[in-house]
């Protein structure tokens, strides 16, 4: 950054590079780089023994039973050999929170990731997962909007799926939207859970006995394998295999005298010897019947608060089996929990998005930006035959792109293709720029260095208006698909124009003068 001048040792910062350098420093506050091992935790089940000794999520785990845990597959290989057998036992997780005790015959409930090596938050392109644009059927008011987007999100931690962003978005029309990304799901997982209202009803013939919800449902038990789990998997004549489940449901007092009122009216049904009453207890999901389960004769007429749900899974093996009934499993109880969306919506747009792609996707973009960096220095140094100046316009444009970088982690965007696209946009900007100021500097006539360096700000100003100015639309373009690409490209300028280009100007004129 000091830059030798014929008859002095040094030159001086001016205020201006004082600030470039000072936004640098903040800006890798901001990122945060760490070279520490460690998984972090995504996501821990409440009500869960991991919850109740203190594992929250955002601890790093490192070390689980004195083994150091560095990635992932270490956390995986050191469960797997604790929990071999069915057996209790005592696992010791120290975080960098403190250290937890947790006794348990199953592996912790908890979801875990790979420690990020930095602040930067990275969207679905990037880490991989699925996106939906989800639109409400009928004009929906902000609050209204709000709500859905509440009960969806509660849906979807409720099921399991980590790493859930859902904003509301709208377009130029004001057609209102919710966008929801989620890493590492799928397509289906979208579509099962958000896709339909999830109308759960339990009926004996034409009567209601409890609804979804906290209304009729106080407790459905998850993770205790004493009330829930699958219970058995067998061959079946034409080759596949079924695998049942069964989960406890807790009723409130009023579903279950509505339960005792339904059944003190019907009768014992001669075909089954007189073991259960003539009607089944009937399943529906959305209107369509799911199951259809027998009730004991011992049930009739009684105040019960806990019912017995069941249900299976199909598959060509038994392996396959087991997955669709979990999958069953999870989807009934997560529908049971929170109860039916409060309003019908429409899947606009679904998209899945390959880890491995996101991968590549970075690899090639750090491998696109040093061949865009090296061949614009060439171009520099071969028009301009001095290596200062060239340094000077490389040092600007890796400055830009970080300080955004920083801007970034620092209000938590998410960095997604759209995002560094304008990342790269406005560094393509801040080249061009620079390029007039180096023309305007070097430029023989009459007026002084500062005149013509001020003549070229000018200019630069008046583009990056017209720039931010054609970026605003972008943001409700798309239903705000675009709006990374919008805010970061209007940042990245910005950061030009406040900060880098006035930085980069002194420099060239202590270097002209």
């Amino acid at each position: 950054m000091v830059l030798p001048k014929e008859g002095d040792d040094m030159i001086k910062f001016s205020l201006r590079v004082w600030i470039l350098i000072i936004a640098l420093a903040l800006s890798l506050l901001a990122i945060s780089p760490s070279f520490s091992d460690g998984v972090i935790i995504k996501s821990v089940e409440k009500n869960s023994s991991s919850y109740d000794e203190g594992l929250r999520p955002g601890m790093i785990i490192k070390s689980v039973n004195g083994a150091l845990i560095s990635n992932m597959a270490d956390y995986s290989d050191v469960l797997r050999e604790i929990f071999n057998d069915s057996f209790e036992k005592k696992v010791s997780v120290n975080t960098d929170k403190g250290a937890f005790i947790i006794f348990s015959a199953s592996e912790p409930n908890i979801t875990i990731g790979d420690k990020p090596k930095t602040k930067l938050k990275m969207g679905l392109d990037l880490l991989g997962g699925a996106r939906a644009l989800v639109q409400p059927e009928g004009v929906l008011s902000n609050q209204e909007l709000t709500d859905l987007i509440d009960v969806t999100s509660n849906r979807l931690n409720i099921f399991g799926l980590s790493d859930v962003t859902i904003r509301p978005v709208t377009d130029i029309s004001g057609n209102k939207y919710m966008l929801i990304e989620i890493a590492g799901a799928t397509p289906s997982d979208i579509r099962d859970l958000v896709a339909k209202q999830g109308k759960f009803e339990a009926k004996i013939g034409n009567d209601t006995v409890f609804r979804g919800g906290e209304e009729d449902i106080k407790e459905v038990c998850r993770f205790d394998a004493t009330c829930s789990g699958i219970r058995s998997c067998s061959p079946q004549p034409d080759g596949t295999t079924v695998c049942q489940f069964a989960f406890v449901v807790y009723l409130s007092p009023e579903a279950a005298q509505r339960h005792a009122n339904i059944t003190s009216k019907l009768k014992l049904d001669p075909g089954q010897g007189g073991r259960y009453l003539d009607k089944k207890l009937d399943l529906l999901i959305d209107d369509v019947l799911t199951d259809s389960l027998l009730i004991s004769e011992g049930l009739k007429g009684q105040v019960t608060t806990e019912i017995s749900v069941q249900g299976s899974g199909v598959g060509a093996n038994q392996e396959e089996a087991f997955q669709s009934a979990t999958e069953s499993m999870n989807k009934l109880q997560t529908i049971m929990i929170t109860g039916s969306l409060p309003y019908k919506i429409n899947i606009v747009k679904l998209d899945s998005l390959s880890p491995n792609l996101g991968h590549e996707f970075t690899k090639n973009i750090l491998l696109l930006g040093l061949m865009v960096f090296a061949i614009v220095s060439l171009i520099i140094f071969i028009r301009y035959r001095k290596i200062k100046i060239t340094l000077s316009v490389i040092l600007t444009m890796f400055s830009e792109a970080f300080i955004t970088l920083g801007v970034a982690a620092l209000i938590g965007w998410n960095l997604d293709a759209p995002s560094i696209a304008g990342i790269i946009a406005g560094i393509g900007t801040g080249v061009n720029d620079q390029i007039i100021i180096l023309a305007e500097s070097t430029s023989r006539g009459q007026r002084s260095i500062k005149e013509r360096i001020r003549s070229a700000l000018f200019v630069i100003f008046a583009a990056f208006s017209t720039i931010v100015v054609a970026m605003i639309p972008l943001f409700w373009t798309g239903a705000g698909l675009l709006k990374g690409f919008a805010f970061t490209t209007i940042v990245s300028i910005s950061i030009g124009i406040l900060i880098t280009r006035p930085a980069f100007a002194d420099i060239i004129k202590k270097m002209e003068s």
